[in-house]
């Protein structure tokens, strides 16, 4: 039987070299390798000072990671939670969920935004996430804009969902879900 999953956190100027290999690792291995979604996984905010990781480490090895980042616009704070993935071989386990309860508990009532991809819509909506906009396809998959919290501080995005990708429709089912 394995061992429980350790949660860990680090602001990411806190994160030592192996940790930040480990967590891009992989996101290289389920996005890039298993999604066949050839992006740059490398985006520049890995390291900004407000850039919080969470991970689950199993027996010496990261099997699930989130990133939470802090945004600001219009002297408003909010936060913006991407990057999560599971090891194909911890899936269906809990540990997403694990994660974003320990993200979620630091963002408390803030407005906080996440893209989903289609089948994990549940998964998100069970933490409070409602559809925030237009769904999308970004790297050949369905996602949807979805936020919780901060009221009605920032408003609809409108179009701003379909920037990184293509719009599709406003009902899933239209676009093959």
């Amino acid at each position: 039987m394995a061992a429980v999953a350790a949660l860990k956190r680090s602001w990411a100027l806190d994160l030592d070299t192996e940790t930040l290999y480990r967590l891009l690792e992989l996101r290289v291995e389920v996005f890039v390798v298993e999604q066949a979604c050839p992006y740059p996984e490398l985006d520049g905010r890995d390291l900004l000072a407000p850039t919080r990781h969470f991970w689950l480490e199993q027996d010496g090895r990261v099997v699930c990671s989130l990133r939470l980042l802090e945004e600001h616009e219009d002297g408003k704070t909010w936060f913006r939670i991407g990057r999560v993935c599971t090891a194909n071989d911890a899936r269906g386990q809990g540990h997403a969920t694990r994660l974003l309860s320990a993200a979620l508990a630091e963002v408390g009532d803030a407005l906080c935004r996440i893209d989903a991809q289609n089948h994990l819509e549940d998964m998100y909506a069970r933490h409070g996430f409602k559809q925030d906009g237009e769904w999308f396809v970004e790297d050949g998959i369905l996602h949807v804009p979805m936020c919780r919290g901060g009221g009605a501080a920032f408003g609809d995005r409108g179009g701003a969902a379909g920037a990184a990708g293509e719009f599709v429709a406003a009902d899933p089912s239209a676009a093959g879900r």
